[in-house]
């Protein structure tokens, strides 16, 4: 379901359950994990065969992906990436920095929030319009999606400015048509394409998960987006 969304330049793994290979981890790879529990022990590991399976379609061998600056994932040269992983899914796309500046990916399981947390992350106008788009499409967990995208554009934002990105200082906007825009709503970094102000991005939905992803191209011109007032309208995973 990823790659329905990523760049055309950018590679996408997923796996819904346990990679179809075992693989080994580096011990680099390993002294991370030390005595971790095994749910963290099998995200991690299928993480990884997803991030090298990703590294071998762009013709890069495997190295260690170890989490860094919080938890963010530390890609070889020349590589940019992310990666997300939740109940049932794990996900990682990559490019080579030529092709992109940064992506940000995140999955989520396809079920409203719990109670309290939409209040907590969303914005009024993000609130008003997430309750119009639950009315015309209820089948849809908006709420969730709202959370999705906002830390898909953190995974993106982080890399760039080692600044953490706020609940409150994104005004997402998600579209019926499977896009979505952010708005930064503090100083954001200069990119080859000039100051960012904003990204876009595009989301996609099964029964059980949503997916959003939100990139900039190498050569992209500078992206501004403005909210409208209608319908249309956590760290980085290791």
């Amino acid at each position: 379901m990823i790659a329905t969304i990523v760049p055309a330049r950018a590679v996408a793994v997923e796996t819904f359950g346990d990679p179809p290979e075992r693989i080994a981890l580096f011990p680099e790879e390993e002294a991370v994990l030390g005595g971790s529990v095994a749910k963290r022990r099998d995200e991690f590991t299928a993480a990884r065969w997803c991030a090298r399976t990703a590294l071998r379609r762009l013709g890069r061998p495997a190295a260690p992906i170890l989490p860094g600056e919080r938890g963010a994932p530390g890609w070889p040269a020349g590589i940019v990436g992310s990666i997300t992983h939740c109940d049932g899914y794990r996900a990682c796309v990559l490019a080579r920095e030529t092709d992109l500046v940064t992506v940000g990916i995140d999955a989520e399981p396809h079920a409203p929030l719990p109670d309290g947390i939409l209040d907590a992350i969303g914005l009024p106008a993000e609130l008003d319009r997430i309750r119009r788009l639950a009315a015309q499409t209820p089948r849809i967990a908006w709420d969730r999606l709202l959370f999705s995208a906002k830390e898909a554009v953190y995974k993106a934002w982080f890399p760039l400015t080692h600044r953490f990105l706020d609940f409150d200082e994104a005004d997402i906007v998600l579209v019926p048509d499977g896009t979505f825009t952010a708005t930064l709503l503090t100083a954001g970094p200069v990119t080859p394409g000039g100051p960012l102000t904003g990204l876009v991005g595009r989301w996609a939905q099964t029964d059980d998960h949503v997916f959003t992803c939100t990139a900039i191209a190498r050569d992209a011109a500078p992206t501004s987006t403005a909210p409208t007032s209608t319908a249309r309208d956590a760290a980085p995973t290791s």
